[in-house]
């Protein structure tokens, strides 16, 4: 064993910290591209929010398209950038103006609330029991432990430990509690708080609370007859108390549920206007941003006497420079993945859901001469607003199955065939997942029983023995 230098010749691919931002921002949401921007806005002083009234509305495109030719992705900007000729040609002086008597604020603002949560609505009542120390504290403890359905998840068992009290104290707590609103909470299972609920029910109906106690799994299967022969009762008695059955709430909790609703922003908006498709980025809220004219001037004079500060704004100017050309590179490359999309699926924009074709990324990647790899950034978190609604731009990728034309169809479209027979069925007599896959096959769509099954359980939609209606 020795050591020794060697000289190597190699090449390999780098990733410069702008080639790495360029992709970063390709992939971001709507709302994400703000936050960075505004961070940017933050951290670096030469970066400035071009404000709706500013006269300097140019910048960002001339930024973008003219600065930094040499710098495309995968390139430094070069060291010798002629930054004097860029802030001759680019500096403006900034409008100033004082807005007199503009405020157009309330003289109050509504009050900010929040829902009572489940929890909060549970302790309530259990406080206005007449409880001792003890009991309080197995409520809170119980209360503490439910889900969002509102099942007991930890046995009465842990509970005594834990609070140092007797099993039977526990249990005592826990059906007060199964009593209060929503009736069945703290429930270990679906049986126990199915027949919490039978309390309230006019005479507590002892068929039903026979079924529910004897028969669940009959029930869970809709095998009336056979509920009907074990319990001695009529079909007609069976089904009318399983009707009543189904009315009742599996899941108590699912009322006080707080999670907030998110609300889709669309990235993009398309518009048919006299039989053409037109494209037009939602650029609302989003910040413009241009060169400070304050450091514009002062990098053009003498005023600047380090060279330590001079090579600062340079750097600061640089990198707020190719931020632009990066944030109008991607705003340009979302346009022109959604046209390449519109001219592949003409027939979706035209006619709807049902003339989805097969499309992969490879398709547009070829068709506007990018990487596959940027389509997919390109298409995650951003949706479009099309005369059929909000769809994210990942959906109109996808496999296709043959047919009898030589075509192929969508997957897509195939589920919502699938979706349209099962809502046109006969309640009593439900399609089979095989007579399913046999329509499609008259209809010259080649598909296996199994695939059915997999849409169907995609589209969350039962199979044909739990569908069936009997009365």
């Amino acid at each position: 064993m020795e050591l020794k230098q060697q000289l190597k010749l190699s090449q390999q691919l780098v990733m410069t910290p702008q080639l790495q931002q360029a992709i970063k921002l390709l992939q971001l949401s709507r709302l994400e591209l703000s936050d960075v921007i505004r961070q940017e806005i933050d951290e670096n002083p030469v970066l400035d929010e071009m404000l709706e009234n500013d006269t300097a509305a140019a910048d960002a495109p001339e930024t973008s398209s003219d600065t930094l030719d040499a710098a495309e992705p995968g390139q430094t900007p070069a060291d010798d950038f002629d930054w004097q000729n860029y802030i001759d040609r680019t500096a403006r002086p900034a409008p100033v103006g004082y807005a007199v008597g503009t405020d157009e604020r309330d003289d109050f603002e509504p009050g900010i609330t929040r829902p009572t949560t489940f929890e909060e609505h549970l302790l309530w009542q259990l406080r206005m029991q007449r409880m001792d120390e003890s009991g309080l504290l197995i409520g809170e403890y119980i209360i503490g432990n439910l889900n969002s359905d509102g099942y007991l998840l930890v046995n009465p068992q842990e509970i005594a430990a834990a609070t140092g009290q007797n099993i039977e104290t526990v249990e005592t707590v826990r059906e007060t509690i199964k009593k209060f609103d929503p009736v069945g909470v703290a429930s270990r299972n679906l049986q126990e708080c199915l027949l919490a609920q039978c309390d309230l029910l006019p005479d507590g109906n002892h068929l039903v609370r026979r079924i529910l106690r004897d028969c669940m799994r009959d029930l869970e299967r809709k095998k009336y007859q056979s509920i009907a022969k074990d319990l001695h009762v009529t079909l007609k008695e069976t089904v009318e108390a399983c009707e009543l059955i189904s009315q009742l709430e599996p899941r108590p909790g699912r009322g006080y549920n707080t999670n907030a609703t998110h609300y889709i922003t669309p990235d993009i908006y398309v518009y048919k206007i006299d039989g053409e498709f037109i494209v037009s980025l939602n650029e609302d809220g989003q910040p413009k941003l241009r060169i400070n004219s304050f450091y514009k001037k002062l990098l053009s004079g003498n005023d600047i006497a380090a060279d330590k500060a001079r090579e600062y704004i340079q750097e600061k100017l640089r990198s707020a420079v190719w931020l632009i050309k990066s944030v109008y590179h991607r705003q340009s490359t979302i346009v022109n993945v959604m046209k390449s999309i519109i001219k592949f699926q003409r027939d979706f924009f035209d006619y709807g859901e049902g003339h989805l074709r097969p499309l992969v990324l490879r398709d547009v990647a070829e068709d506007i001469g990018m990487h596959e790899s940027n389509i997919s950034r390109v298409t995650t978190n951003k949706y479009a607003h099309t005369p059929h609604g909000i769809f994210e731009l990942k959906y109109f990728f996808n496999s296709g199955l043959a047919s009898d034309d030589g075509e192929s169809i969508a997957s897509e479209s195939v589920k919502n065939k699938i979706r349209d027979m099962i809502q046109n069925e006969d309640p009593y007599k439900p399609l089979s997942d095989q007579e399913i896959a046999n329509m499609l096959t008259a209809e010259g769509i080649h598909i296996a029983r199994r695939t059915v099954t997999k849409y169907r359980e995609i589209l969350q939609v039962l199979s044909s023995s739990k569908r069936r209606k009997h009365i």
